[in-house]
C-alpha cells in the first residue's frame, strides 16, 4: 500500500470517528420539555396539566403550540374550571403569555378565553380581556391532572375503594 493510500485510509477512519461520535453526541442532547421551557420564561410548571405530547416554540417571535392527547378539564380548589384544548398557543417572553388561545375559565355561568398571564413578583395575573385577576405563584408549582385537577389522590382512592368493593363482591 502506497504513503498515499495509508494517509488516505487514516483520514477516512479519522472522519469516520469523527463522524460517529459527533451524532452520539446529538443523538444524546435532549429537547427540553414544554415545561422546562415555561420554566425558561419565569413561569411555574402548573400552567400546563401533565400530559403534554409535544410542542414547537418560534425562538425569535416567541410563538408556540403546546399539544395534548386530546380535550382536558379540571377544578382547582372547587371554584374554579379550566379547559384546555388539545392544542393551545400563544405567544411567550418572560414574565409574560399573551395571545393565547385553547384555554377557557368557568366564570359563574360563562366560560372565558383566557387571553394572557403575567408574571408580577410572586404573583401571576390571569386576564380574559375584560377583567383579571391574581394568585399566588405557588398555587402553580404542581401540574393539575386531567380530569381531577390538583384533587386526584382523593379522586384515585375513591376510584380504588369502588374497584375494591366490585372486586369483594364476586
Amino acid at each position: 500500500m502506497s504513503t498515499t493510500h495509508k494517509i488516505t485510509s487514516i483520514a477516512f477512519s479519522f472522519f469516520l470517528i469523527l463522524l460517529s461520535t459527533t451524532l452520539q453526541i446529538i443523538l444524546t442532547i435532549k429537547t427540553p420539555t414544554a415545561y422546562q421551557v415555561l420554566q425558561s420564561y419565569n413561569f411555574p410548571i402548573g400552567l400546563l396539566p401533565q400530559g403534554t405530547t409535544g410542542y414547537d416554540l418560534d425562538q425569535e417571535t416567541g410563538n408556540f403550540n403546546a399539544y395534548f392527547k386530546g380535550p382536558c378539564s379540571f377544578s382547582l380548589e372547587d371554584s374554579y374550571e379550566l379547559k384546555y384544548s388539545s392544542k393551545i398557543s400563544g405567544t411567550i417572553q418572560k414574565d409574560k403569555l399573551m395571545n393565547l388561545s385553547g384555554i377557557s375559565v368557568k366564570v359563574v355561568l360563562v366560560w372565558l378565553n383566557i387571553v394572557e398571564v403575567k408574571r408580577d413578583g410572586d404573583n401571576l395575573q390571569f386576564s380574559v380581556g375584560i377583567t383579571s385577576a391574581d394568585f399566588p405563584i405557588d398555587n402553580f408549582y404542581e401540574c393539575p391532572h386531567c380530569g381531577c385537577g390538583l384533587d386526584c389522590n382523593e379522586f384515585e382512592n375513591r376510584d380504588k375503594n369502588r374497584g375494591d368493593s366490585l372486586v369483594s363482591s364476586s
